[in-house]
């Protein structure tokens, strides 16, 4: 039998407590933090794991998983190479969404807002904190570009791991990204559908809370 035909039946109940307004912190980012610990004590694989979406000046859009490395009340921050897709996209179009997907403890959180670059300083502090091999990698792997072979992507690494045998700079196309929230939402799985989904929503310099429809 074709394994879509069971698509119609994978569902699973959720079943908790309800998410309440009176239980929100006054703004997203430190509601943010409560949950992120609470995913993280969970013991849940990667918590920092975010699917970050973009999309072209054309209205294309493309979605990929990255790793939070920071946020605080200006936003959330990852890193990656300002030349691949996602960064070719931002620079053309400067949003973005964000969504952290905490399916075993029925939470999620999405983010939308404007992005900017964050400064050489911090993201040469970060890229220096990383495994060397790390920092071999983001030289080796023009991110997103059609590559020969594997077997050519592994002797560029080789090569540049020869040139750099102790501490290779940061490359000038690789650095990090901020996303500023503009909209925040976060999303709690309940019975028969009826999800808890509460939106922090950036109005005149002051955050206003919403109930959204499941």
């Amino acid at each position: 039998m074709d394994s879509a035909s069971h698509l119609p039946g994978l569902r699973h109940s959720y079943e908790g407590e309800p998410l309440l307004e009176s239980g929100m912190a006054d703004d997203p980012v430190t509601q943010f933090a409560l949950w992120f610990a609470d995913a993280v004590a969970a013991g849940l694989p990667e918590p920092n794991a975010v699917v970050v979406a973009t999309s072209s000046a054309g209205g294309r859009p493309s979605a990929r998983t990255v790793l939070l490395k920071g946020f605080d009340e200006r936003g959330f921050v990852f890193f990656t190479n300002y030349e691949s897709r996602k960064g070719r996209d931002l620079a053309e179009n400067p949003r973005a969404c964000l969504l952290f997907p905490w399916h075993p403890i029925r939470r999620q959180v999405r983010v939308e807002g404007s992005v900017t670059r964050i400064s050489r300083e911090d993201s040469a502090a970060y890229f220096h904190s990383r495994p060397y091999g790390s920092r071999i990698g983001a030289w080796a792997s023009r991110q997103s570009a059609v590559v020969e072979s594997r077997e050519r992507l592994d002797a560029r690494y080789r090569e540049l791991a020869e040139r750099w045998p102790e501490d290779p700079p940061m490359p000038d196309f690789w650095g990090g990204f901020r996303v500023a929230p503009a909209e925040v939402e976060f999303w709690q799985g309940q019975t028969d559908r009826m999800h808890d989904r509460l939106r922090y929503r950036l109005a005149h310099g002051s955050w206003v809370m919403e109930r959204l429809a499941p």
